[in-house]
């Protein structure tokens, strides 16, 4: 399969249709490239706030609400577009409010047009101490066309028990955005490393360059990235595929399934099959003086 992951540069928005070709481009260029599956990055939908002027995205509270109100339209957008195009489509998450309390969730999208999500599940000091989003829903295996799908949204690529819980997945999703390289480069760290323990394929996007007028992205720092296990099958560094740093675009990559099923049963090491033997190790830890 030929995958598509985004380096995206979020736009103030002065209308729908803006928003609406902007994002139509996005999906014909890449679909036009033979890519069968989309991912956009972190936040992304935040550039939908913008729509509701100037005031409304440069203010915390006002853009979570503008762009939160926007979803259902956008989800209808990449839905047209995934069927027009068969292709799935991981649309850049967002703010979504449920029930009263916001979540960062990212839509995935089917080439039937059938849409699921998956929701962020631990939040930055940022997104809790200054946004006061929260955890959202649980992690989901997503059985697709291409395989197993699952998503880690940015910060929960760092947590080794959170991509342990997806270790069915072929393609781990990570959809990204970091104001600093240093951050970007604790999400690529962890990509990289989910893909080494799990002997699978984890494709991560990039929120870049930021705008200053839309709340929470006023900054962003990254490239595309495709990841693999360092083993047989794939490239000796791990590194599939990367974009440039801060160049906007998409990243390509071809992944075979059949690399990631030889890897798993026979590969020259077996991270992913053998995660279960540190579990008696873990609680005994023999202190020792050593002076």
């Amino acid at each position: 399969m030929k995958i598509a992951t985004a380096a995206y540069p979020p736009a103030f928005l002065p209308d729908w249709a803006t928003y609406e070709s902007r994002i139509t481009a996005w999906v014909e260029e890449a679909a036009g490239q033979g890519a069968q599956l989309l991912v956009f990055p972190e936040y992304a939908a935040l550039e939908l706030a913008s729509l509701a002027g100037v005031e409304v995205s440069s203010d915390r509270d006002g853009a979570l609400r503008a762009a939160s109100d926007r979803m259902p339209e956008a989800c209808a957008l990449h839905a047209r577009l995934a069927q027009e195009h068969g292709v799935y489509i991981l649309m850049g998450s967002g703010p979504v409010d449920v029930d009263g309390v916001y979540v960062n969730r990212a839509h995935f999208v089917a080439p039937s047009g059938a849409i699921d999500h998956q929701d962020k599940q631990i939040m930055t000091r940022f997104e809790r101490e200054d946004w006061g989003i929260a955890g959202g829903g649980p992690l989901k295996l997503f059985d697709t066309a291409l395989g197993k799908i699952s998503v880690l949204i940015c910060y929960d690529s760092e947590f080794p028990f959170l991509g342990r819980a997806l270790a069915e997945a072929e393609l781990l999703l990570i959809p990204s955005v970091t104001e600093a390289l240093a951050g970007h480069t604790r999400v690529r760290i962890g990509a990289r490393a989910r893909a080494l323990e799990s002997q699978c394929v984890t494709i991560m996007s990039s929120l870049i360059n930021g705008h200053p007028d839309l709340y929470g992205i006023e900054e962003g720092t990254g490239r595309g990235g495709v990841f693999g296990p360092p083993d047989t099958g794939f490239p000796e560094d791990g590194i599939i595929a990367s974009g440039g740093l801060n160049h906007a675009g998409w990243t390509y990559a071809t992944i075979d399934r059949a690399a990631i099923a030889h890897v798993r049963a026979d590969g020259v090491v077996l991270n992913r099959r053998h995660w279960d033997e540190q579990v008696p190790r873990d609680g005994a830890i023999t202190n020792v003086a050593l002076r």
